[in-house]
């Protein structure tokens, strides 16, 4: 190739107020870094979405790569290819709390503990490259009180670092922005990152003495205080030593910084998260993010939307009601409508190696089947992209009845190069029709 026809891989086509990255082109690969012609990394979405759904609207008929998608999930009919519809997968526990808590643990909560999730467990595994190990967005601010003897709080996340530690949703995305790609690099940035380091040493030396002199109690609230400091320790340091990267992006979008405050349209707001979450992939900012699209116990009005009357809490308990079934059904269907959309701006960003989405894996659904009843059995649950490989979309995969959902995050974390033969002690084996 002439050098003269090379262009630079960052290069942009560039509009009136806007520019938009290149797709990754072989023109680029004379300027291009070797390790941008490395293959690209899997990443790994994890996507909850509250209160179930109508199940007779959610299932769909056949099996293999002869399914037909149900009504709920017709939105996503321009992207069958690239899903795997998983049937007959059981949560554990009862009620939201425990149900939601479960989703990326497959453990029922107790005494206030659960286990490491999904998520954190592979973000410790393919995390050492990126500047954040993993990411967790949200849309919903947290609750409290109790559901039965559970504290609400435990639903405000299904991202646990360890069996007592809670990550956090962000759920602004003004915040969650300026964390992720304002001021990483410069003498600015490094200085600041030196100030903190030096306030976190301090924090920490501090905090392991009052542990040893506390009670067992205070212990477990010390120790999760310590993990949460941890993590930002972790992002200081990576700010100061950036690691070594054996991949580096092909394209780079333009990063547009969001308003400030959080959108009062709940469609602008989830949109924006996503938008997020794909921008951390494609820019490898991380390469594990988690969003909750609500709150385990979500109440929200969905009035927004045609015919739909009462909160989705409220309707999720519709005892068969055909007014209460139509607008649960047309919520989930809205819920559906936003994960297209994301996918399919994952699918439109080329890596030179197959699109974003055929490099990540996504995990959707919801950690109850239907809210009347609180049905734990044969979740909604879907497999979006290509898992780098590892995976073969494009069908309708029916497991033995009443196998746990833990069987799929031992095999979802085995893909992710981890050696396990459990996942929390929850799973039974793997689901050998994903290999």
């Amino acid at each position: 190739m002439s050098r003269r026809c090379q262009i630079s891989r960052r290069t942009f086509l560039k509009g009136v107020g806007a520019s938009l990255a290149l797709p990754y082109l072989e023109i680029m690969a004379g300027s291009a870094k070797s390790s941008a012609l490395a293959k690209p990394p899997t990443r790994l979405a994890c996507i909850f979405q509250p209160n179930g759904v109508f199940p007779k609207a959610w299932d769909v008929a056949g099996s293999g790569k002869g399914f037909e998608l149900s009504p709920i999930l017709q939105p996503l009919k321009g992207l069958k290819e690239q899903l795997i519809i998983l049937s007959n997968l059981d949560n554990v526990g009862k009620g939201h709390v425990q149900m939601t808590g479960a989703f990326l643990t497959g453990n029922k909560i107790g005494q206030g503990k659960n286990a490491i999730s999904l998520d954190q467990r592979v973000a410790q595994a393919i995390g050492q490259e990126t500047l954040f190990p993993s990411i967790v967005l949200g849309t919903e601010p947290p609750r409290q009180g109790a559901a039965g003897r559970d504290p609400i709080s435990f639903a405000n996340t299904v991202s646990w670092s360890s069996d007592t530690t809670r990550i956090s949703p962000e759920i602004n995305p003004r915040v969650a922005f300026d964390r992720m790609f304002r001021n990483q690099s410069g003498p600015e940035a490094l200085e600041e990152a030196s100030r903190r380091k030096s306030v976190v040493d301090l924090v920490l030396e501090d905090a392991k003495r009052l542990q040893r002199k506390a009670s067992s109690h205070d212990k477990n609230k010390i120790g999760e205080y310590l993990d949460s400091v941890r993590s930002v320790e972790v992002r200081i340091d990576n700010t100061l030593n950036p690691p070594e990267r054996s991949w580096t992006p092909p394209t780079r979008p333009e990063l547009l910084r969001p308003e400030a405050g959080i959108p009062q349209d709940r469609s602008a707001h989830l949109k924006m998260m996503m938008d997020l979450l794909v921008l951390s992939f494609w820019t490898d900012t991380t390469r594990v993010g988690t969003l909750m699209t609500a709150h385990g116990f979500s109440r929200q009005n969905f009035a927004f939307l045609d015919g739909v009357t009462s909160d989705h809490h409220g309707m999720s308990h519709h005892k068969n009601q055909e007014q209460a079934v139509a607008e649960y059904t047309k919520v989930s269907n809205w819920y559906i409508e936003q994960l297209a959309y994301m996918l399919e701006r994952m699918d439109s960003i080329d890596e030179g190696n197959g699109s974003l989405l055929d490099n990540s894996t996504v995990l959707y659904g919801s950690s109850m089947k239907d809210g009347n009843g609180h049905v734990k059995d044969n979740l909604p649950i879907i497999l979006a992209g290509g898992g780098g490989g590892a995976l073969k979309p494009g069908r309708h995969i029916v497991c033995d009845e009443h196998t746990p959902l833990a069987n799929l995050h031992l095999t979802l974390l085995q893909n992710y190069g981890v050696e396990a033969d459990h996942f929390n002690h929850a799973s039974t084996g793997t689901i050998p029709q994903l290999g």
